[in-house]
């Protein structure tokens, strides 16, 4: 019976023509990835240094809309309410990034050594006064600024590519960087100018920890 199906199914196969509709049975329907896929791939390893490129080619691999989001957000922020006690502090416009403790930022991963330190040797934090990084020539380490759609943020942390009128807050995730910040030219008030050095128990003070 096995034998009399078996050459059945044979004859029947054969009989079919190949321009017939069960050729489409056999035919592979994957494309091949698009070129800004392949662009993402080739460049994943190269960026860890430059966060801007980063940040635009990431954008690549994420949903259309996504790849106007950074220059969405190259406007100057004025979104968010200053309070008033805070405007008379000096001010400077600069260009404001995101980063992250983790690979795509720093090079670094979870367990491997001084991931999540800073310059200054403080642990980076996400709270009501977070770290950021900044060219100290301009902002010295221990500088309190506020930052209108971030918050407070002290000065602990440099970076090779922040240099001059460009700062980089720190967010927890990649998807937050992208999501509550991106790249924005902003108003930042100096609220005090730091002496060089930041600690962790002026970190926890300022934190009401």
């Amino acid at each position: 019976m096995k034998l009399l199906t078996l050459i059945i199914i044979f004859a029947f196969i054969t009989l079919i023509p190949l321009n017939s509709k069960a050729e489409v049975m056999f035919t592979s329907t994957i494309e091949p990835p698009s070129k800004e896929v392949e662009r993402v791939e080739v460049l994943d390893d190269q960026l860890l240094g430059d966060r801007d490129l980063w940040l635009e080619t990431k954008a690549l691999a994420k949903e259309r809309t996504s790849r106007t989001f950074i220059a969405s957000k190259l406007t100057t922020s004025d979104k968010k309410t200053v309070p008033e006690h805070i405007k008379s502090y000096p001010a400077k416009t600069v260009t404001a990034t995101g980063y992250t403790a983790g690979e795509e930022s720093t090079g670094k991963n979870p367990g491997d050594k001084l991931y999540g330190i800073t310059f200054s040797g403080v642990e980076v934090k996400r709270d009501t006064y977070s770290t950021i990084a900044a060219d100290p020539k301009v902002f010295p380490i221990g500088s309190i600024l506020f930052i209108p759609g971030y918050g407070y943020g002290v000065v602990a942390d440099t970076g090779s590519a922040i240099k001059g009128d460009i700062i980089d807050l720190y967010y927890e995730t990649v998807d937050d960087v992208f999501n509550e910040w991106g790249k924005q030219k902003v108003k930042v008030y100096v609220v005090k100018k730091g002496d060089g050095s930041f600690s962790e128990k002026e970190l926890l003070n300022l934190n009401g920890n």
